[in-house]
């Protein structure tokens, strides 16, 4: 009421986390300057925000879409810049969501100037779901099983997909919530951290995930062409195992995975994949942060040693998918990808791989802004993911249409 300018959202104002959206401004004065500020409020209370320096064009309108950045978080014509830009005011922390319930609010505001921000001229809030309309969130604690599983509206059928984080473990729903937004019937696993599951279990246990991929064939409203498992880090590399050993498995995307069992023996059916060797005493922590670099700690990967710690993704019969960013500063994955890729073409399998440039070690669904470091809940120490901000934000949005389109391929 009595604002000067008008900020609007369109499509609509409310949309699914990854869709992009045209921010507009109308009502200002012809090349006027402003600064626009979104703003963020997560669910334990940081504030996540971002600002950007504009100036409007000849009729008094902005479109971020046309319009260049002249200084602020970030520069030139990013029509999301305003969100995959947010930053916490506490350094270190990582923007996710936890109850896919809800919304993120991003609270969108335009000042007068490029300097103090004292004069409001209008402003809009952007609700993002996790969620679509029609979609099911099924708490799943069936024999084993840790999961929640996201049904798509409708009789379907759809393809099933299994959605698998990293060792920090816990149950994370945002990614697998917004698959089923996209018409996959998605069931996010826990493995480690959860419940009744350590933190740093003995031995994982194949038959787990196989439980896993049986609960989902069973259900009605999955096709019966086979499942996809989708994996980052950690679950990047289950991902391989799962589709190297479970012939349920179709097809399997790593996110900046290993093609070596890590950190956790993996047990099969009358077999026993062992840890690649590493040393806790290669790892890097800078002084004056306590920010520890583990990219060093595993043992050279094309030293035969560590062999029988390979996952035999050559025998698998699945379609793979290999996605990784080479500013990765938690582990090689790029290195570890491309020794995958290589045994894969040697046997003549299909595979495709990509690496993007900039891109960091944690590569989400897009929009989610980039974080650099963070407390690993495992570990309890805070560890350097790596990444640029544009080039990551670009990767993310470029990594969650390749790894869709690979699903509905394959499946």
């Amino acid at each position: 009421a009595g604002m000067a300018a008008r900020v609007s959202v369109l499509p609509s104002p409310r949309c699914l986390f990854d869709d992009p959206v045209h921010i507009r401004v109308a009502g200002l004065q012809p090349q006027q300057a402003v600064t626009l500020r979104a703003s963020l409020v997560d669910e334990s209370g940081e504030l996540f925000q971002s600002h950007a320096l504009y100036r409007a064009g000849s009729s008094g309108e902005l479109d971020l879409s046309r319009s260049p950045a002249l200084g602020g978080s970030y520069l030139g014509v990013e029509p999301m810049g305003l969100l995959w830009a947010l930053q916490s005011k506490t350094p270190y922390k990582r923007l996710a969501k936890r109850n896919v319930l809800t919304p993120f609010c991003v609270d969108l505001e335009v000042y007068e100037g490029h300097g103090d921000m004292s004069r409001l001229l209008g402003k809009c809030t952007n609700e993002r779901w996790f969620l679509g309309e029609g979609v099911k969130r099924i708490s799943v604690r069936e024999g084993r099983l840790r999961a929640t599983l996201f049904l798509p509206p409708g009789p379907g059928p759809f393809p099933g997909l299994i959605d698998l984080y990293g060792s920090g473990g816990g149950l994370i729903e945002y990614r697998a919530s917004l698959l089923a937004s996209r018409g996959f019937v998605t069931l996010a696993l826990a493995y480690v951290s959860f419940e009744d599951i350590p933190a740093m279990p003995e031995i994982l246990e194949l038959s787990y995930f196989e439980e896993a991929v049986n609960f989902l064939q069973k259900q009605q409203q999955v096709k019966d062409t086979g499942i996809g498992v989708l994996g980052l880090s950690k679950g990047g590399e289950l991902a391989l195992s799962l589709a190297t050993f479970l012939p349920g498995i179709k097809a399997a995307v790593s996110i900046s995975g290993s093609s070596f069992n890590s950190f956790v023996p993996l047990k099969g059916d009358g077999f026993t994949i062992p840890v690649h060797p590493y040393d806790l005493g290669r790892m890097k922590i800078s002084d004056e942060s306590g920010l520890v670099d583990f990219s060093d700690v595993l043992d050279d990967h094309t030293d035969p040693a560590t062999w029988d710690c390979r996952i035999p993704v050559e025998r698998s019969s699945a379609k793979f998918l290999f996605l990784s960013g080479l500013d990765d500063m938690n582990w090689k994955s790029d290195l570890y990808c491309r020794d995958a890729v290589q045994r894969l073409q040697q046997h003549g399998r299909e595979v495709e791989f990509y690496s993007y440039s900039g891109a960091g070690h944690l590569l989400e669904p897009p929009y989610l802004p980039l974080c650099k470091v963070s407390i690993h809940r495992v570990l309890g120490m805070l560890v350097r993911w790596g990444g640029q901000w544009r080039e990551h934000a670009k990767a993310q949005e470029d990594a969650w249409r390749r790894i869709q389109a690979f699903f509905w391929q394959h499946l």
